[in-house]
């Protein structure tokens, strides 16, 4: 791995101070958008049977970290790349009812990611899923979960200013919406990564939707 280091990087917080800033940050966001979206928090697994199909494959190429374990009659693990199975199985597991959901501080190893300034082998994420009706699976219903959650990350912003001031407030009012289609109407000549960065760069806060078939 390549630690780049951008030019005129400056970071006003040693080790330790970061260390407590990024908790600061994950508790306040934590209870946030628990609120916002009527989410439970739950345990997640670190791993899971091989057999049970759980394992979310990604791309189908990566390779789970497996083991054995003693007390399984030596029945095969892996550590998990995602929890999109898992969480659909637990919402039912949990019964949870339309318009509630769960959320998870998700940990897992990803043995064959690119390791770079944004990427690790090791992932710490919120991860999040939630039961909703049929008809609901619609933009209407997606747009409106888009700027809940950007309301909670703006907040938040607003938070962490408010403890550490020397970090200065740079979101939009508004998160702006783009399908892939448009986002290739507007750049033609530019590959699926540049165009994403050159839409950032204009608007400072998108969601991409309609991505993939």
């Amino acid at each position: 791995m390549t630690l780049h280091t951008p030019k005129a990087y400056n970071h006003p917080l040693d080790i330790r101070e970061t260390e407590i800033a990024i908790k600061f940050i994950k508790d306040h966001f934590e209870h946030r958008l628990a609120k916002a979206l009527n989410l439970t928090r739950v345990s997640a697994p670190l791993f899971v049977r091989k057999n049970t199909g759980l394992n979310d494959d990604l791309n189908g190429v990566e390779r789970p970290v497996a083991f054995d374990v003693k007390s399984l009659n030596s029945e095969t693990v892996e550590v998990v790349h995602s929890l999109a199975k898992w969480k659909r199985l637990a919402l039912k597991r949990y019964g949870f009812m339309p318009g509630e959901g769960l959320y998870t501080d998700m940990n897992a190893i990803r043995r064959d990611e690119d390791a770079d300034n944004l990427h690790s082998i090791y992932v710490d994420q919120w991860d999040w899923e939630k039961h909703i009706h049929f008809e609901d699976r619609n933009y209407h219903t997606l747009a409106d979960t888009v700027r809940s959650i950007y309301k909670v990350i703006r907040d938040l912003e607003k938070d962490v200013f408010k403890e550490y001031p020397q970090f200065n407030p740079i979101l939009p009012d508004h998160i702006f919406f783009i399908s892939t289609q448009e986002l290739e109407d507007k750049y033609p000549k530019l590959s699926p990564k540049e165009r994403e960065d050159e839409i950032v760069k204009e608007k400072k806060a998108v969601f991409i939707f309609q991505i993939g078939d």
